[in-house]
């Protein structure tokens, strides 16, 4: 199964605004990234890609395609370090908060110009497991 490109660019681009904006206004604007992530990892199903499809102006075949799993666990990496950077703000660890923002910021904006970290990782893991065995 996969997603059309357009549409996992719409969520790495909310990220980077919603951390830009927690940044610039308040911290608790990562809430909203992070209640989307827990979602999509609980259901399997983005919200806001599925808010997004109406948008797609050719049929869903007809775009570039990235693998549903490799955005589930990209997905897993980002739920993770914004949830870790929201209890780091709480506990007043600002810093360090910040440097988890941080780390999500630059995987998406990076994502969004064309290189995947989370692919990097997950075919590292992968090529580790299957030599493992």
């Amino acid at each position: 199964m996969s997603i059309p490109k357009p549409l996992v660019q719409v969520n790495q681009s909310f990220i980077v605004i919603t951390v830009l904006l927690a940044f610039v206004i308040h911290p608790i604007i990562l809430l909203l990234p992070f209640l989307n992530g827990l979602y999509t990892l609980i259901t399997k199903k983005n919200p806001l890609i599925m808010f997004s499809r109406r948008f797609l102006t050719k049929p869903m075949n007809q775009y570039r395609q990235e693998d549903r799993d490799q955005q589930i666990f990209n997905q897993w990496i980002a739920t993770i370090c914004i949830g870790l950077s929201l209890v780091f703000f709480y506990l007043h660890f600002t810093t360090v908060g910040i440097i988890f923002s941080l780390m999500v910021l630059a995987a998406s904006g990076i994502a969004l110009m064309g290189y995947c970290i989370g692919c990097t990782i997950r075919y590292r893991y992968m090529k580790w497991r299957y030599n493992r065995t």
